[in-house]
């Protein structure tokens, strides 16, 4: 069975610059016509009391408020360092912690899905449901004074699931301002790329005053001046050899067969390095350990003696077609902050998604390491189990909770940014052949196409692998301007699929897909029978009419020589 097309529904959040107290919640994507609806609400004293509660129990790093409420709304709590925090987290009873978690969780539910926007997520996930397929959410934050809030604890009530912790409801960050995505083809195996950079030599006091990147460059840069003694090289070897036998051991329970783990190393390499293996290598993951620090444009990560930033990181990931981006980093998530106001666009997760790349795994705030290698483990196998990326991140981000409790914040850490093409995948399945769109089609030896029955001369040659019919002109190779036709109604493919008669032991057949309202209908043995959301095998003299059996169209799917 080929993969079913993949069921979004994707929010936008933004603040209206004439009021801004008020924001803009709407839907960009839906699986349904009437589900792109529209809501303005304010940012309630309320929602920010519970935001300030919930910094003062669980931030590790001084976030800015969000500056649209007057300060007389908001109680001022004292941001406590590192030590302080965690203490204080330890000591309180869990019911307490925990209350402050849900009742941020509850608050950002509430606040996000009001109105139509609730409407339009019900029937969303009623559809997801009817189809026995998980859905996306894809959430995207345009204030930047937003993004640093832990979206990902969002819950419906009290007591009830957060919505990052569901399998059924896939949760991803992503944005519209974004390099168009190229063809993504699916891989056999996981290629791992993991560079152990420099670590942190201090940490900085959260109350202390904030360097400038340049700052942080120069202060790091001075601390590695020299090259690291053997000790060190023993201490960052010994740490590579670990993570890499994490991502690449299985799971002693091996419920699943598990798709083969590839991972080099590169310890403290030059930028240089980097983009040499990283150019030649064929890796479809790419993971960071070590040192970074929140910038303007990306951030900074310390490799060697010198820094890389997000911006010139995004241009080798993108040019070496690195699917999924992994940061094992603090504050890789965080937008960089100036006189305590978030910049846009200057996380790094945002600036690699931004330059084009499909998927992208950052810390929201410091991760201990204990946390990190926990997370690191589960997801690197639930990526060589075949699952998306989205789904693998909710497994391992389970399994957090498990090890480290819902009332302490290690499984809120991780936030997956997605581009809003991607659909996660990134190992073939065993039961399934790839649809490429880049292939040169050079092992079929015959042609199909489409043909108008009631106008032999007009044919539309299938030339690539796939040829999507609608009634969208942007999207569809096939353009049926037709009431009836969906804007995507469907697409016909191949496969290539055993035969005893072929000389190579493979023969070429042809599938049509429906993805359509009204279905398609074909003819089959005198008779028409319909395909809805579903696929059919094609014959060469098959008749085709889209979305109505006896109006429209009337079309011949055939295979010449």
């Amino acid at each position: 069975m080929a993969e079913k097309k993949s069921l979004c529904l994707w929010l936008a959040v933004d603040s209206l610059l004439e009021q801004r107290d008020r924001f803009a919640i709407w839907v960009l994507r839906a699986p349904h016509p009437s589900g792109h609806v529209h809501y303005d609400c304010n940012w309630s004293p309320q929602l920010a009391q519970a935001w300030q509660q919930w910094q003062s129990m669980f931030s590790l790093r001084g976030l800015p408020q969000v500056p649209h409420i007057p300060s007389a709304y908001i109680p001022q709590f004292v941001l406590k360092d590192v030590a302080e925090a965690a203490a204080d987290a330890e000591a309180q009873p869990a019911s307490y912690s925990s209350r402050y978690m849900q009742n941020l969780g509850v608050s950002l539910w509430q606040w996000l899905f009001t109105g139509p926007i609730v409407s339009s997520f019900e029937r969303a996930q009623g559809i997801a449901i009817g189809q026995d397929q998980p859905l996306r959410l894809r959430l995207e934050i345009r204030d930047p004074d937003l993004i640093g809030l832990p979206w990902e604890i969002m819950q419906p009530q009290l007591g009830s699931r957060a919505l990052s912790l569901n399998r059924k409801i896939l949760l991803s960050r992503t944005s519209s301002d974004v390099d168009k995505l190229e063809a993504v083809t699916l891989d056999q195996a996981l290629k791992i790329l993991l560079v152990v950079g420099k670590d942190s030599p201090h940490q900085s006091h959260p109350s202390a005053p904030e360097k400038n990147p340049k700052e942080k460059a120069d202060h790091f840069a001075e601390e590695g001046r020299n090259s690291p003694g053997s000790d060190e090289m023993l201490q960052l070897g010994q740490e590579a050899a670990l993570l890499k036998k994490i991502l690449e051991q299985s799971s002693d329970l091996k419920m699943r067969p598990t798709a083969r783990r590839k991972v080099d190393v590169l310890l403290q390499p030059t930028a240089a390095e980097l983009s040499r293996v990283l150019e030649t290598g064929d890796y479809n993951v790419f993971f960071y350990s070590g040192h970074g620090v929140p910038g303007s444009d990306g951030g900074l990560l310390f490799l060697s003696d010198a820094t890389m930033s997000g911006t010139e990181l995004a241009q080798v990931l993108t040019r070496a077609r690195v699917k999924l981006a992994v940061f094992n980093t603090c504050w890789g998530a965080q937008p960089e902050q100036t006189q305590q106001k978030a910049l846009p666009r200057s996380s790094l997760a945002e600036v690699l998604l931004y330059h084009g790349m499909p998927a992208v795994v950052a810390m929201r705030d410091s991760i201990a390491d204990d946390e990190a290698i926990s997370f690191i483990q589960v997801f690197a196998q639930a990526l060589a189990e075949r699952k998306p990326v989205d789904e693998a991140v909710a497994v391992a981000r389970q399994h957090l909770l498990t090890l480290y409790h819902f009332n302490q914040p290690a499984w809120t850490l991780p936030v997956l940014y997605m581009h809003p093409d991607y659909d996660g995948g990134l190992l073939l399945n065993e039961e399934t052949t790839q649809i490429n769109e880049r292939s040169n089609f050079q092992h079929i030896p015959r042609q199909a196409a489409l043909r108008d029955c009631d106008n032999p001369q007009e044919i539309w040659p299938i030339y690539s692998d796939v040829m999507r019919i609608g009634r969208k002109p942007d999207t569809n190779d096939l353009v049926i301007s037709e009431p009836w036709v969906s804007s995507t109604h469907a697409e016909i493919f191949h496969r290539r699929i055993t035969s005893e008669q072929s000389g190579d032991g493979l023969e070429t057949a042809y599938y049509l897909r429906d993805n359509s309202r009204y279905g398609t209908f074909y003819l089959h043995e005198g008779s028409w029978r319909e395909v809805h959301r579903q696929e059919v095998t094609l014959q060469s003299g098959t008749q085709i009419r889209f979305g109505s059996r006896s109006d429209g169209r009337l079309l011949e799917f055939v295979i010449e020589e």
